[in-house]
């Protein structure tokens, strides 16, 4: 199974900690934040890794390589200066990811979620990981009613940024840039996505407050 880390956002929020480094390259505890993920999927047993990135990129392939330092073999799919949203980033890196399920990670992420635990074959076209709302979206995203996730519902949570994706999602889709949640929304409506809720440490690092209090949190877990 591979995996795709997304690490192509501006990181606009984050200036100026953006302005020299991309955001993956932030550091959380004193360690890149994007090296968590690599790490992380590379204990789950996913060592064939896509990376995409697009502004200052060339930062992100300087430090990671190949991956071979990390016990991994990791891809780039380069977006240049123009990033292509979530959907069309996924899309220009499907010829590296193969005609399989993939796992999808937001590369501006902490968690100590285990990959192991993901379905290599989701039951319709996509498995999210949802969370509690954090208290910066607490209206949420998504309902989870068994294990179907839904547009409407009593309960909304937040999308994690994790999952499992068939290629086949991205069919009708034109090489350019689009968002995501469009097609998962239209998948969910055909009952055609899986979920489940995650309730251990999990941070979207979007704003130099959510990167101090990771900080805090990866100190006191390592």
């Amino acid at each position: 199974m591979k995996a795709i880390i997304l690490s192509a956002g501006r990181g606009e929020r984050m200036r100026p900690l953006t302005e020299h480094s991309p955001k993956p390259l932030l550091l959380v505890n004193k360690k890149p934040l994007l090296q968590y993920h690599i790490e992380a999927l590379s204990t789950a047993g996913i060592k064939e890794l896509v990376v995409n990135h697009a502004l200052m990129g060339e930062m992100i392939e300087d430090y990671f390589g190949d991956g071979d330092n990390f016990n991994v073999n990791i891809k780039y799919s380069a977006e240049g200066n123009a990033p292509l949203e979530t959907g069309g980033g996924i899309k220009h890196a499907l010829p590296l990811l193969g005609e399989e399920p993939f796992i999808v990670v937001n590369g501006d992420i902490w968690t100590d979620y285990d990959f192991s635990s993901l379905p290599e074959q989701p039951q319709g076209q996509a498995h999210l990981v949802l969370v509690s709302n954090p208290a910066h979206h607490l209206d949420g995203d998504f309902c989870l009613e068994g294990d179907c996730v839904r547009e409407k519902g009593e309960d909304k949570y937040t999308y994690s940024g994790i999952g499992v994706y068939r290629p086949s999602l991205f069919a009708d889709t034109e090489m350019t840039s689009f968002p995501l949640a469009p097609l998962l929304r239209g998948a969910m409506r055909a009952e055609l996505v899986s979920g489940e809720l995650y309730r251990g440490e999990w941070l979207d690092i979007g704003t130099p407050e959510r990167l101090a209090l990771a900080n805090n949190k990866a100190k006191k877990t390592k």
